[in-house]
């Protein structure tokens, strides 16, 4: 993880470790091979390329906001007892939350290519704490989809995927499907943090501290982002991990209009549409069912909201592994075959869960967590690795539309999730259905034609 880093200006490349002693050589500055004047600032040496540390910082900030992805699914029985709310009302506000965290992302990432990555984030982290703190006084369903559906949702996918994607484009070169699967499993590692402590909160003192904490959890992160993160290499004059120099792009104008524009050039080829659809399957059986639906199915089979929470931070655990390593092999395999290989294991564990779902913990259930954990976001990495190499530049902003459909499907499962709770009196019929979506996006993943040259050049041309 180390390498030498240029001083500002162009060079010819990077290396992953310290540079082979220099010769002289005349009038070059000794040791670039670059015909450097002699004059040209001399290289700094770090242990660790910097790059690290900015991935370190985004780690620590997508932990801060992850408490807000742990709350929901705890949220809907103290709300319903207390406010005699349908679960059906309660999943609207958490579906108006997903579906909007999904369809700002993408223009999240062109305003970060406009205004910069600290500016961004650090709005969206103060939106998200007010949120979700002013859902303190509510005393109306409406007040619950305005502050978590609509405030928590618009900050929330501000700085969803979409900042991992930009962060780890700007300032990766080598290692991208790694770090990815490191900023992806920092969401996981939020969840294992915040849900044992929320679900004690809930439990012992009721919902309220639990948002309190949340948003404290959210702004407390907010110096991080401002201080210590940076919007490109080029802003420190160096490189990023495994590249080459670049300067730093001016900034992009027009953001809303350069994301519809990705949307609609993207529309008019097969692989977005199936990565979209890929993608709105695993929203679906994942925020939108496991997430949201889990603990409220657990305790309808007599097992405590506390063990139910519990389980799911293990999920948390499983998943910071399966995603970090998914991360790995997406640098090493090909990614369609790792995503469909994904949702069919993920399908075939959805089938068995209503029959595991018990008043207690027992080895075959802790088998199905640890399992799905594992499989949970790790088709993160490998979705990602498909939107850049389909769409190049426009890879970000690509996989933030990939990621709304995420979203939108979770916001459905989390509606008719509820919805259906309240018609059959169980979840069983909502965890079948989504074992069988995952088995058809195994085949979709399966059919994503692979990037050939040619495809390359007539990207180039348009």
């Amino acid at each position: 993880m180390t390498q030498t880093e240029p001083g500002p200006g162009p060079a010819s490349g990077a290396s992953t470790g310290p540079s082979p002693a220099p010769t002289p050589t005349s009038g070059t500055r000794a040791g670039t091979g670059t015909g450097a004047p002699a004059d040209a600032p001399p290289p700094r040496r770090h242990r660790v390329h910097r790059a690290w540390f900015v991935a370190a910082v985004a780690f620590v900030t997508i932990i801060g906001a992850a408490g807000f992805a742990s709350l929901p699914g705890l949220l809907i029985e103290p709300l319903h007892e207390e406010f005699d709310w349908s679960r059906g009302t309660i999943g609207l506000a958490v579906s108006v939350n997903l579906a909007l965290y999904g369809l700002t992302a993408p223009f999240a990432a062109a305003l970060m290519d406009r205004f910069g990555i600290r500016r961004v984030v650090a709005i969206a982290l103060t939106v998200i704490a007010g949120g979700t703190v002013a859902t303190v006084w509510m005393t109306a369903s409406w007040q619950l989809v305005l502050y978590w559906g609509v405030l928590v949702g618009l900050g929330s996918g501000s700085m969803a995927l979409a900042f991992a994607a930009t962060v780890t484009n700007r300032w990766f070169t080598a290692r991208r499907g790694l770090v990815t699967g490191i900023l992806t499993a920092a969401g996981a590692s939020g969840q294992l943090v915040f849900l044992p402590l929320l679900a004690w909160l809930v439990e012992n003192h009721g919902w309220r501290p639990a948002a309190v904490t949340v948003s404290l959890a959210a702004l407390a992160v907010v110096p991080f982002v401002w201080l210590l993160l940076r919007d490109h290499p080029a802003d420190i004059g160096t490189t990023p991990y495994g590249g080459p120099y670049t300067p730093k792009p001016p900034p992009v104008p027009g953001a809303a209009r350069r994301a519809v524009g990705v949307l609609l050039k993207a529309a008019r080829t097969g692989p977005f549409w199936l990565l979209a659809g890929t993608f709105a399957i695993c929203g679906a059986s994942t925020n939108g069912l496991v997430k949201t639906h889990f603990v409220p199915s657990a305790h309808d089979h007599g097992m405590p909201v506390t063990a139910a929470a519990g389980l799911l931070a293990v999920i948390g655990v499983f998943d910071v592994i399966g995603t970090v390593f998914s991360g790995w092999l997406t640098d090493r395999f090909e990614s369609r075959r790792l995503l469909a290989v994904y949702y069919a294991l993920r399908g075939i564990s959805l089938l068995f869960l209503p029959m595991l779902l018990a008043p207690t913990v027992h080895p075959p259930m802790v088998f199905f967590i640890v399992f799905y954990g594992l499989d949970w976001v790790a088709t993160v990495p490998p979705t990602i690795a498909l939107c850049r190499e389909h769409y190049g530049e426009d890879g970000a902003i690509v996989f933030g539309w990939v990621l709304a459909s995420h979203q939108v499907g979770a916001a459905l499962v989390a509606f008719l999730g509820g919805l259906a709770r309240d018609a059959f009196g169980s979840y069983d019929p909502v965890w079948y259905a989504s074992g069988a979506l995952c088995a058809m996006a195994a085949l979709m993943a399966m059919i994503i034609r692979r990037r050939t040259p040619a495809d390359a050049v007539g990207a180039v041309a348009a």
